[in-house]
């Protein structure tokens, strides 16, 4: 009986036929530019969200943080949601690496509008509030269940910040599944955004690995502030290669792991001990028990089959669905869960 593991969509495995790319790739130095596997996909993310160019980093907080470095200057201010990953997940490095605070928005499941933002553009000409100098925006949110954004809404912020000579930038962590899911093109996305983060390491597979796409203006000073922050390897083609096989391979196969994190979302919704499920879009699944005080006691009994879920705090519980979670075992899962009693 193999375990379950539904803490993340990163405890994936690379499956051999991405391991047998690894082997064979052909490497370089990249630091100095010169691993053609690493520009190889470099140049397929940008080509694909319609860039000019791209660089690999080992991590999305990296690449984020690398991102916010770029658009902004220390002392001044970014505009995000209370549940941002740039703000909750990041160790504290958007003041650490940029000297730049966070104008935090009260938004629905990690998503905020163009109005919320007009609110909290802080006036430029008012020296005694930080100067306001960029948007992040997370698709799909992490902290929101995996919740999309409408692309419209996405359009309409887009105006405030040309309007207001704001940056806008992407945590696209998940932004495959929201691809997925709405049956969106990626080059509007990158007509949208200044910068995008996509992560090849949670649905797609990959050991490690997240690309920072945007046009080669806001772009010119990305080596240089991954060098900061000690993100320079050498032949990291072989990590590269996993992440071109991941492209290739395991993106339209998101849909099956949408299709099962909703089928658990409607057996968790049955159970008589679930006070809440938020709607299921993509492959995370959040809910709540009618008591909280029984959390640990159910998530014992999950461990007792070897299943493993994440407990985010303040009575949220997160369930994630991967490329590992097989047919035999999301049977077995909603089989346990289902079976138990609090």
């Amino acid at each position: 009986m193999k375990d379950i593991d539904l803490r993340s969509d990163t405890v994936t495995k690379p499956s051999q036929g991405m391991l047998e790319e690894m082997m064979s790739a052909k490497v370089g130095d990249d630091v100095y530019k010169e691993d053609p596997t690493v520009n190889q996909l470099e140049q397929k993310l940008a080509s694909l969200f319609g860039k000019d160019e791209a660089l690999f980093f080992p991590t999305g907080s990296m690449a984020n943080q690398a991102a916010i470095k770029l658009h902004t200057q220390p002392a001044e201010q970014l505009i995000c949601d209370k549940w941002a990953h740039v703000y909750n997940y990041e160790g504290g490095g958007v003041s650490f690496n940029s000297g730049v605070s966070c104008k935090l928005i009260d938004g629905n499941r990690g998503m905020i509008t163009a109005e919320q933002v007009k609110e909290n553009i802080n006036p430029p000409d008012f020296y005694h509030s930080p100067l306001t100098s960029l948007v992040c925006l997370e698709n799909t949110t992490n902290k929101g269940g995996g919740a999309c954004y409408d692309f419209e809404e996405f359009r309409k912020i887009r105006e405030i910040c040309d309007a207001h000579n704001l940056g806008l930038h992407l945590d696209g962590a998940r932004l495959f599944n929201a691809l997925v899911a709405r049956k969106e093109d990626p080059r509007e996305y990158g007509k949208i955004f200044d910068t995008i983060s996509v992560c090849l390491s949670k649905g797609l597979g990959t050991p490690i690995g997240t690309v920072l796409i945007g046009n080669k203006e806001i772009m010119k000073g990305a080596m240089r502030v991954r060098k900061v922050l000690g993100g320079g390897m050498r032949q990291v083609g072989f990590m590269a290669a996993a992440g071109i096989y991941a492209l290739d391979n395991n993106v339209e196969r998101l849909a099956e792991d949408h299709k099962r994190a909703s089928e658990i979302g409607a057996a968790l919704s049955k159970l008589e001990f679930i006070k809440e499920v938020e709607p299921v879009e993509t492959n995370i699944v959040i809910f709540y028990l009618q008591n909280p005080l029984a959390e640990e006691k159910f998530l014992r009994k999950l461990q007792q089959e070897k299943i493993r879920i994440s407990n985010m705090g303040q009575g949220k519980l997160r369930i994630v669905t991967h490329l590992d979670y097989t047919a035999e075992m999301h049977q077995r899962f909603i089989e346990v869960v289902s079976a138990i009693n609090l």
